[in-house]
């Protein structure tokens, strides 16, 4: 029971600081931008990053346009999945751990947003890619960390493996 109770703390410490932070720079953002304006700091890097006030009814790059539904529904899904699977990797897997949280907590800060006011408050634009936010970069980072940690996971797998043949199979 205090495993349990300890796997799920660093869970929600994970996912509540992002979630904390993404919901403390949208709040910011909406206080000081207007809807559509742009903010190009005076700096050399005004070129490749600006932030600009959108409001996002879709998914990422506009997919899923007018199913608020299932974009509402897929974060419970998300979570209740991760609840479930989280105290099962083992704790040496930490950056599957790691990935979990991160996703969790991104996909429950727009899921905020898409219960509180309808839809997403994007704001980050980096060059050409499309306007993001917070929670949006630490789902595409949970991801990158769940597929590095499951790869590292399989790697070392198979290691333990083949270093076990090599000792049972005679010379």
């Amino acid at each position: 029971m205090k495993k349990l109770f300890s796997d799920y703390a660093v869970l929600f410490l994970i996912a509540g600081i992002v979630i904390l932070l993404d919901q403390l720079t949208k709040a910011v953002l909406r206080q000081n931008l207007m809807f559509g304006e742009i903010y190009h700091p005076e700096l050399w890097i005004s070129q490749y990053i600006r932030f600009i006030h959108l409001r996002n009814t879709a998914a990422t790059n506009g997919m899923f346009q007018n199913m608020s539904g299932v974009l509402t529904v897929f974060p419970f899904v998300v979570a209740i999945v991760i609840l479930y699977y989280f105290p099962r990797v083992p704790r040496r897997d930490w950056l599957i751990r790691l990935g979990l949280g991160l996703y969790l907590g991104g996909a429950l800060g727009n899921l905020i947003d898409r219960l509180r006011q309808g839809y997403v408050t994007d704001f980050i634009s980096v060059g050409y890619f499309p306007v993001f936010n917070l929670a949006d970069a630490c789902v595409s980072l949970g991801v990158v960390c769940l597929s590095v940690g499951l790869w590292l996971h399989e790697k070392a797998k198979k290691g333990s493996l083949n270093s076990r043949n090599e000792t049972i199979s005679p010379a």
